[in-house]
């Protein structure tokens, strides 16, 4: 039995996850970002039991088929972008990743995630990217165009802008600042 779980979204959380299911007595067999696979429930345990105990713990059972798919394209993107497995993003845009990965079409994808998380897919994807360029610049030890060449922007220009409009500054105003805090993947 699989379970789809929202916020979900780094090793932390899947150990919590895990800890926390094991001591309502389930098997968990995999834990993976946004997702648990788990022996039956014992007898004793409700998914209303799981529900809680992950609520509790900041987390959100997912039981709708498209909520779960939501949830599965937030986790294919976090993981493409957020843990890089090379050096460079892949240079397959994101349209044909989540459709190759999902078995959908793109219009169908967009339009589902825009409805249920009241924001487009593609400003999420450059969300993630921004929150990815933040973490960069705070750790100064890449240039700017490095950051750009990573993450496939076209120029460091196009790469400035898109940073401007989010935050509201430039890559080197956010550098220097000292009081300016990153979002949190699951509140992107």
């Amino acid at each position: 039995m699989t379970l789809i779980i929202r916020n979900m979204v780094c090793d932390r959380c899947k150990r919590v996850v895990r800890e926390e299911l094991e001591k309502l007595g389930l098997v968990v067999d995999r834990v993976d970002l946004g997702e648990v696979d788990v022996a039956n429930l014992p007898e004793n345990v409700t998914l209303d039991d799981v529900r809680q105990t992950l609520q509790v713990n900041g987390f959100d059972l997912i039981d709708d088929k498209k909520h779960s798919l939501v949830e599965h394209m937030k986790v294919l993107l976090i993981n493409e972008v957020q843990y890089l497995k090379g050096e460079r993003l892949p240079t397959e845009n994101y349209s044909a990743f989540l459709e190759r990965k999902l078995g959908y079409e793109y219009s169908y994808l967009s339009g589902l995630f825009s409805a249920i998380e009241g924001q487009t897919l593609e400003k999420y994807i450059i969300a993630l990217k921004i929150e990815k360029v933040k973490e960069w610049l705070r750790y100064d030890e890449l240039t700017l165009s490095e950051i750009a060449w990573r993450l496939n922007y076209s120029s460091v220009q196009h790469l400035s802008n898109q940073f401007r409009q989010v935050t509201g500054l430039t890559p080197g105003q956010f550098r220097k600042a000292t009081q300016v805090e990153r979002r949190s993947l699951d509140r992107i």
